[in-house]
C-alpha cells in the first residue's frame, strides 16, 4: 500500500492558514484542523472537559458546555495555567489527529496528501511526524487587522497571543516551506497551487 504523505500547516495568528487548506482541499487533499478537534473535544461530558473544568474552575462552562472565549481569557492571563491547559489538550489533538489519518491511510480513495493545519505544531515539539512543513506567514500589521477584523477582539489581545507563539521568523526558518500572505487571496491561491504541484510531483 502506498503511504499517505502527511503534511502540516502551520504559522501564526491570522496568516492565512485555514485559506491555504481550503486550497489544498479543493485539490483533493484531505484535511484536518487542530482547532476544530480540540472544539469537538471541548464537552464538559469527556474527560477531558472534566480535566479542564477541574483545572480552570466551573465558570469556563456555559449552560454545560466549556467557553472558548472564557478558556482564552483565563490561560491568557496566566503562563502557568496556559501551559497546563496545553498539556491536556495537545496529546488528545494528537491523538484524533493520528486515528483521522489512519482512517484516510486505508480509505479504497486514498486522498492525494493527509493536510493538517496545527498553528502550535513546533510549540508541541511534534513537527517530525510530517514528511512536509509550510509555515504561512505574514506582515504582523497585516495579521493584527486581520485578527480584528475576524474576532473584534483589540491589539492587546493579539499581541498576549503571538507572545505565547514561537516567533515567525523561526516558524519560516524551521519549516521545510513557507508562503508570504501579504497580498491578495487570489496571490495566495497561485502560491499555494505552485506549492501543491511542487508535493504532486514529489509524490
Amino acid at each position: 500500500m502506498l503511504r499517505l504523505k502527511k503534511i502540516a500547516i502551520t504559522g501564526g495568528l491570522s496568516c492565512g492558514k485555514s485559506a491555504v487548506c481550503r486550497i489544498f482541499k479543493e485539490q483533493g487533499a484531505y484535511v484536518v484542523s487542530a482547532d476544530e478537534i480540540v472544539h469537538q473535544l471541548l464537552s464538559s461530558d469527556t474527560n477531558l472537559g472534566q480535566e479542564i473544568v477541574h483545572l480552570l474552575g466551573p465558570s469556563v462552562l456555559i449552560n454545560q458546555t466549556l467557553d472558548r472565549s472564557r478558556i482564552a481569557h483565563i490561560v491568557f492571563q496566566d503562563f502557568e495555567l496556559l501551559k497546563a491547559l496545553e498539556a491536556l489538550v495537545h496529546p488528545a489533538v494528537y491523538r484524533e489527529l493520528d486515528r483521522n489519518y489512519q482512517k484516510q491511510q486505508h480509505h479504497p480513495h486514498l486522498p492525494s496528501f493527509f493536510v493538517a493545519e496545527i498553528p502550535l505544531l513546533f510549540e508541541s515539539g511534534r513537527q517530525k511526524n510530517y514528511d512536509f512543513i509550510v509555515a504561512v506567514v505574514a506582515d504582523e500589521e497585516i495579521c493584527c487587522h486581520r485578527f480584528k477584523e475576524a474576532t473584534g477582539l483589540n491589539q492587546i489581545e493579539f499581541k498576549k497571543r503571538m507572545a505565547r507563539q514561537l516567533p515567525l521568523i523561526d516558524k519560516a526558518r524551521l519549516a521545510d516551506y513557507v508562503i508570504t500572505n501579504n497580498g491578495t487571496l487570489l496571490d495566495l491561491q497561485q502560491a499555494t497551487l505552485e506549492l501543491y504541484q511542487e508535493f504532486i510531483n514529489k509524490n
